[in-house]
């Protein structure tokens, strides 16, 4: 089969399209098809420097929305020839940008007949890392005031619809262009973040999800009401950070999105009743991984940049 793979770490110049076995399925996973995988920024992230990951070649992607081609002894949910998307293990079942990638049957749900793959590979990381902070972590209740960072982003976007349909108040931080979108998703207060400092304009919040990091983590300690809770997806001086937020009154949690299928199944429900929705910004072809992840890398994309086949 085909796989986007690299010999060394390095800018997008590194990824080369590559000829590897197909893999042989063993007990309890699934093999699946590749017919759109997302593209995130853990992926340029571990492309360019060693993060999780032992040292290459390796196959990145860690999105996929595609068909099953063949089941492990064991698997009871899934047929070939069924519709499926999910999560692979987080970081260390990577391998989604190949035309077949192996996954935990559990790490699977069947795709949502409202979903074409493209839309369906786009969801998967995304939507998980914004149910888990959301739902699981800070536990958000009807009414709360949810601040998130990012809101134009990739799980920003995601994040907006998933605290709007647990009837939550939505305040986002994004580029101004972008503020019509959101609030057509839910949002009900916008900040220009490249305008506006957030800490003077906010108060008595009682989420916060960063998916900024920086001095936005800190800065946002101050807006939260006491009893409040920051949940960040982004590497900080954890120590230093829960210090400070104890000294605010408040918790902080640190998390990375970890393939669930109870998450899974509960994204799928929220697009077949039609509150869930990913915003694809580009599709590029699998052999064009190179351009996609300059793109994205770049900051311009505004929602997801998926890969098919060619």
């Amino acid at each position: 089969m085909l796989a986007i793979s690299q010999d060394v770490l390095g800018g997008p110049e590194v990824l080369r399209q590559v000829e590897v076995p197909r893999p042989r399925v063993p007990p309890n996973q699934v093999l699946v098809r590749v017919r759109a995988a997302g593209l995130n920024p853990t992926d340029w992230k571990h492309r360019s420097r060693r993060v999780f990951l032992g040292p290459p070649p390796f196959v990145l992607g860690w999105d996929v929305s595609g068909v099953v081609e063949e089941i492990g002894f064991g698997v009871a949910d899934f047929r070939p020839g069924d519709e499926v998307f999910g999560m692979l293990p987080y970081p260390c079942g990577h391998g989604a940008h190949a035309e077949f990638v192996l996954a935990p049957a559990r790490a699977l749900v069947h795709k949502p007949t409202e979903l074409d793959h493209v839309r369906a590979g786009a969801l998967p990381l995304a939507a998980l890392t914004a149910w888990q902070a959301l739902v699981e972590r800070a536990g958000i209740r009807p009414g709360q005031r949810v601040l998130v960072h990012g809101a134009g982003g990739g799980v920003g976007h995601l994040a907006v619809q998933i605290a709007r349909d647990r009837r939550a108040v939505v305040i986002g931080t994004a580029s101004a262009p972008k503020h019509d979108y959101l609030r057509e998703l839910g949002a009900y207060d916008l900040l220009d973040h490249r305008s506006t400092a957030f800490e003077a304009e906010l108060s008595d919040v009682d989420v916060v999800l960063d998916t900024v990091g920086g001095d936005v983590t800190t800065r946002s300690l101050t807006v939260l009401r006491p009893g409040g809770a920051l949940v960040t997806i982004m590497p900080t001086g954890r120590a230093v950070l829960v210090d400070e937020a104890r000294q605010h009154s408040v918790r902080v949690v640190g998390m990375l999105a970890d393939a669930d299928r109870t998450g899974m199944a509960a994204v799928a429900d929220m697009v077949r009743r039609g509150v869930l929705r990913p915003k694809v910004d580009r599709v590029f072809s699998m052999s064009a991984a190179a351009e996609a992840h300059a793109w994205g890398e770049s900051g311009r994309a505004f929602g997801k940049v998926v890969l098919v086949p060619d």
